[in-house]
């Protein structure tokens, strides 16, 4: 299997669920550094070519990719007025083309199996907006667009595509938030707290579990109750 961004916050979380399971895992990210026992790979997944080298060498490794989670992601935050071509852009590649890049090249080997779960891994901010995140709202709100595209694509060959939207998990990302920032946050989450990486790769390792067999098209809210009734 294959986790993206898996190098820290959410996707090492992720990464680690599925080791402690033993599974056979690869973690690709930019700059490496991936958890102790996983494959560890760099790859820009804007590159489409070096997507299909990391895939090959997972292949090769530990042979074909029954489940694939895409989380690599940025943000370059910005209101709309002051956000320039390269904060729309280099979002967008990452976030949604990038994406793309690696759904394509797992659903190539999933059709031959004839099995395989994808999970993408979204945010609460693509299904209710946030100010400053033109860019990035549209990339995670493109994920479920994607996602439910898939599931009816890849359906009948025994390949489930699900979408995880995690709401303010305790990661890097949160965690240059001013105190302030955080109490106002903590305001409109009913449960009241942020959430914790290990509750988004709960959610995760459940999606690629037999237990969830017949769940396709899906969005799974792991937010605290910010985002409900969207």
């Amino acid at each position: 299997m294959l986790v993206t961004g898996g190098n820290r916050g959410i996707g090492r979380a992720i990464a680690e669920a599925f080791l402690a399971q033993g599974d056979l895992v690869a973690v690709t990210s930019r700059s490496g550094g991936g958890p102790q026992g996983a494959l560890d790979l760099k790859c820009d997944v804007t590159d489409a070519a070096a997507v299909d080298a990391a895939f090959t060498v997972i292949e090769e490794t530990h042979g074909p990719v029954e489940v694939l989670v895409a989380n690599a992601g940025i943000t370059a935050d910005t209101l709309v007025l002051r956000m320039s071509e390269d904060d729309w852009h280099s979002v967008i590649d990452t976030n949604l083309t990038g994406t793309f890049h690696l759904t394509k090249r797992a659903a190539k080997g999933m059709l031959r199996l004839r099995r395989g779960r994808i999970v993408l891994i979204s945010s609460v901010v693509g299904l209710l907006g946030s100010a400053g995140q033109v860019n990035y709202a549209a990339s995670k709100a493109g994920l479920v667009g994607m996602a439910r595209s898939l599931a009816r694509e890849l359906g009948s060959r025994s390949i489930t595509t699900n979408v995880v939207a995690p709401g303010f998990i305790d990661t890097d990302m949160t965690a240059v938030l001013t105190d302030e920032q955080k109490a106002t946050i903590k305001t409109q989450v009913p449960l009241g707290r942020y959430g914790d990486v290990t509750e988004v790769a709960n959610a995760v390792t459940w999606l690629a579990s037999p237990g969830a067999a017949y769940v396709t098209g899906a969005v799974i809210p792991v937010d605290g109750g910010l985002g409900m009734g969207h």
